[in-house]
């Protein structure tokens, strides 16, 4: 099932890398000889005075200790933190570089180090205070979201524990959390491990040895990827019929305005599946790949993903880029030989396939808008309805595309970008300061909303003594009924479509003025810190889950130079890690 036929590839495989591998969980940075994955969620928090926080040790600092080699900001070399100007002098250290922050040392009096000094500790302190504070109030709102949608489960007060069994409805609950996390982190993982010689972990971790080789084996790695984003927009709307709370819901003698914010509203149910299953799962996933992945559930998830890919519901996609890549005449690249003339009839057959149900999933899902059958909240009119539904498919399709369209004009010259103003704006935004990490961040957790709201809105209800759907089967009503069809229209139209756009045209997906909001918006929500409580989770889980970081399984190319039998490498272990002019050269 993993080795479909198609040889289409619905992703531009540069942006696709970086957009499972660095966002939300990670930004890529040189330490030494090898590649870190920096967690955004323990850099620094504070923009004003680029120093970490009483806890937190920043890069720049660490370099220094450890002997590593660090960029230099003014300059844009790396500079060896370590060696002398060859006088036997320290090296010389740009503003960016002095490790205390300010112009340097050179001139100052005692009187003005000390001023500086607890100036610093002061930031040091209100630093540290801010942000454990996050971590409180976000804690706080987590266990209180959670409280407050157990106790409508247990009470019958959810469509799942008033049709099946409260009992069921919790369990079902926790157990598509587990495997949303799952999919969040995997993929980040198995994209980003592409370029790491899998002779190095094929002892030490023999599962994430047969994931990977499955993944990276021709072109599984793009069906894989179209799988999984179908699964887990399928897992989104199921763990929203879980905690959907029936009409007139009331519990723990809570005040209406608290009941009709979290649970009529559904905020509850995206504040916990935000945090316990999108990005607690990617913090950890980001610097324990092979850990992370090292489970037969993770190599379920893959076979799970080629099976949706191989079954043709997303093959209209296929079409998409198809169409997009003629106007283009950008040609379309496999790393499977051509189609046989018996898997083109396959191949073009699962595509009109997938039409068919594509627009079949959208008609119905259209129908039950205009007849008042959907989620949407009451008193919304049909018309209003429809227009919230497509412009929400726009708002996620956007935010699926823009980051590959923003790295894809990495490599397009200043002077050429800065001919289109609104392209040029959007890209500064993104890339000022620590803005990326907030944006990635911040990105995830708008994505998720949308797409509950988008599930809420989709999801069909009849009730009870009304006619079925164009007169279906009450057995096919059922399947209709578990948001099937409202996935299928979210993944193809509200997600992978949008990404082909955004790789073959970026420039013109970058000048859309509605990015400069959807980026202000997502820097916003991350600096609120709803979701810092991902952090210290993401701390508990890999204390419990013994993780270890890639690099100890792997080992850094120092410790793998020399005679052969550093750290007990074998020999055909010691070839050099990727390094990032490495990886730069497999995102192109």
């Amino acid at each position: 099932m993993g080795t479909s036929d198609s040889n289409e590839r619905p992703f531009d495989e540069m942006s696709e890398f970086i957009i499972t591998s660095l966002p939300p969980e990670a930004t890529i940075v040189r330490e030494g000889h090898v590649d870190a994955i920096i967690n955004p969620y323990l850099a620094d928090d504070d923009e004003d005075d680029g120093e970490a926080c009483d806890d937190e040790v920043s890069f720049e600092e660490d370099a220094i200790s450890c002997g590593g080699i660090f960029a230099d900001e003014t300059s844009g070399e790396d500079r060896d933190m370590t060696s002398s100007d060859g006088n036997g002098n320290p090296p010389a250290f740009s503003s960016r570089s002095v490790p205390l922050g300010g112009n340097g040392a050179a001139g100052m009096g005692g009187g003005e180090r000390r001023d500086e000094g607890k100036i610093k500790y002061l930031q040091s302190v209100i630093c540290a205070g801010v942000k454990y504070g996050k971590y409180l109030y976000s804690t706080g709102l987590l266990v209180f979201s959670l409280t407050l949608v157990f106790a409508a489960m247990f009470t019958d007060q959810t469509t799942m524990a008033r049709d099946v069994h409260p009992a069921f409805a919790f369990f079902f609950f926790w157990f598509l959390i587990m495997w949303l996390a799952v999919m969040e982190g995997c993929q980040g993982c198995i994209v980003g491990l592409q370029p790491v010689d899998k002779a190095l972990y094929a002892k030490s971790h023999p599962i994430a040895h047969k994931n990977t080789e499955l993944a990276h084996r021709g072109d599984n790695m793009e069906r894989f990827i179209a799988g999984r984003q179908f699964l887990v927009v399928l897992v989104v709307f199921l763990i929203n019929m879980c905690g959907a709370p029936t009409e007139g819901v009331a519990v723990l003698n809570m005040p209406e305005i608290v009941i009709n914010i979290f649970l009529d509203n559904g905020v509850a149910m995206i504040f916990g599946t935000i945090i316990l299953g999108n990005l607690t799962p990617q913090i950890n996933a980001a610097v324990c790949m092979l850990d992370f992945i090292n489970t037969y559930f993770m190599l379920f998830t893959s076979y799970a993903s080629f099976a949706i890919e191989a079954s043709g519901l997303l093959h209209s996609v296929y079409l998409v880029q198809i169409v997009f890549s003629k106007i283009t005449r950008k040609p379309m690249e496999s790393k499977e030989p051509p189609r046989t003339a018996g898997q083109n009839i396959l191949f073009w057959g699962r595509v009109l396939l997938s039409c068919v149900i594509l627009g079949f999933s959208l008609t119905i899902t259209l129908t039950a808008l205009f007849d008042g059958y959907s989620g949407i909240w009451e008193g919304v009119p049909p018309a209003a309805g429809i227009v919230i539904f497509l412009a929400l498919l726009c708002v996620v399709g956007i935010m699926e595309g823009m980051q590959i369209a923003a790295f894809a004009l990495l490599n397009v010259p200043q002077e050429e970008l800065s001919q289109h103003p609104i392209a040029s704006a959007n890209c500064t935004l993104v890339f000022s300061g620590k803005n990326l990490q907030s944006f990635l961040i911040g990105r995830q957790i708008f994505v998720a909303t949308c797409m509950f709201v988008v599930a809420r809105i989709a999801t069909v209800s009849i009730p009870e003594g009304e006619e079925n759907v164009f007169g279906v089967s009450d057995g096919f009503q059922n399947l209709i009924d578990t948001g099937l069809l409202g996935a299928i229209v979210l993944t193809i139209l509200g997600s992978l479509a949008w990404r082909i756009i955004a790789s073959l045209f970026p420039l013109a997906f970058m000048s859309n003025p509605a990015v400069y909001l959807i980026i202000t918006t997502c820097l916003f929500l991350e600096k609120t810190g709803l979701c810092s409580a991902a952090r210290l989770l993401a701390w508990i889980h890999k204390k419990v889950a013994r993780f270890e970081p890639d690099e100890h399984y792997t080992g850094r190319k120092t410790e793998r130079e020399g005679a052969g039998e550093s750290k007990g490498f074998e020999d055909r272990q010691l070839q050099e890690a990727p390094t990032f002019e490495d990886t730069a050269d497999f995102q192109a």
